[in-house]
C-alpha cells in the first residue's frame, strides 16, 4: 500500500512538472477580417521562443551571393510608388534555408537568384489591393497573402558573372496572360530558363504562382502567420 502511494506521488509530481514545463498558448488577436495578424514585435518574439523556426531572416545577410531589386522600395512597381522605407527582403527560417541551398545548387551552373520581394507586412497588402485594378495579381486583405506570412519569395534567375537576369516570358509583376508560368507562346530559351527556375523552386519545397512565373508559395506556409511588422522593427530587434 505504501509503495503503491508513493508511486502515485511521483506520477503527480511528474505531471505538474510537466505541466510548468510546457508553453503558454500565443492568442493572436484578429483583424476585422477575422484573420488572427501578428502586429507586435513582443507577439512575434514569443513565436519565435517557442519556435525558431518562426524567425524572420535576413536574406541578403544569410545567403552569400544573393542579389536583391526590391522594386517596392521604389516608384517602379504596381502602384508607381515605394511602399518599402528599406530595400531589403526577409522570410521564415526554413523558407532562408531552403533559398541558401538553392543558390548552392545554382553556383556550379554560373547562376544565382535574384529576389524581388519576400516577407511582405500585411498592410502592404491591404495597400495594393485598393489601388492595383486588377485584383487577380494582387491578394485579398480579407484572406491575407502567403507573402504576410514570410513563405512566399518573388525571385528569378541571374548569371554570376555580369549579374545579367535570365531572360523570362515577361518582366516582374507584369499583369499580363504572359506571366503565367503554364503559358506557350515564348522562345524555347526562355520556356527552357523559365523551367529551370520551377523545377528548382519545387525540388526545394515551393510551388508556383499560377498567374506569375516568379511567384514561389513555400508548402509549409499553413504553419505560419499573418504578419503586419516593419522591416525597421525587425531589424532593430537584431541591432
Amino acid at each position: 500500500m505504501k509503495k503503491h502511494l508513493i508511486l502515485l506521488l511521483l506520477w503527480a509530481v511528474v505531471g505538474v512538472s510537466a505541466r510548468a514545463q510546457k508553453p503558454a498558448t500565443v492568442t493572436i488577436p484578429k483583424n476585422k477580417y477575422g484573420l488572427q495578424v501578428v502586429s507586435s514585435t513582443a507577439l512575434y518574439q514569443q513565436l519565435v521562443e517557442q519556435n525558431p523556426d518562426q524567425e524572420l531572416v535576413e536574406l541578403a545577410t544569410y545567403i552569400p551571393g544573393l542579389v536583391l531589386d526590391i522594386k517596392y522600395a521604389t516608384p517602379d512597381n504596381l502602384v508607381k510608388e515605394p511602399v518599402y522605407t528599406m530595400a531589403t527582403a526577409y522570410a521564415r527560417k526554413p523558407v532562408a534555408d531552403a533559398l541558401k541551398k538553392i543558390q548552392e545548387e545554382l553556383k556550379p551552373l554560373g547562376l544565382g537568384l535574384k529576389i524581388y520581394d519576400g516577407y511582405r507586412p500585411y498592410h502592404v497588402t491591404e495597400l495594393f489591393f485598393k489601388k492595383v485594378k486588377k485584383k487577380a495579381y494582387v491578394a485579398n486583405p480579407k484572406n491575407g497573402s502567403r507573402h504576410n506570412r514570410g513563405c512566399a519569395m518573388d525571385l528569378t534567375l541571374i548569371t554570376l558573372k555580369d549579374g545579367k537576369e535570365l531572360e523570362m516570358p515577361t518582366p516582374y509583376d507584369a499583369t499580363v496572360k504572359q506571366s503565367h508560368p503554364d503559358y506557350p507562346h515564348v522562345s524555347e530559351q526562355v520556356k527552357k530558363n523559365r523551367a529551370l527556375l520551377i523545377n528548382t523552386m519545387q525540388r526545394h519545397g515551393f510551388t508556383v504562382f499560377h498567374n506569375e512565373w516568379w511567384h514561389y508559395d513555400f508548402n509549409e506556409w499553413p504553419k505560419y502567420p499573418l504578419m503586419d511588422i516593419r522591416f525597421e522593427d525587425l531589424k532593430a530587434m537584431k541591432n
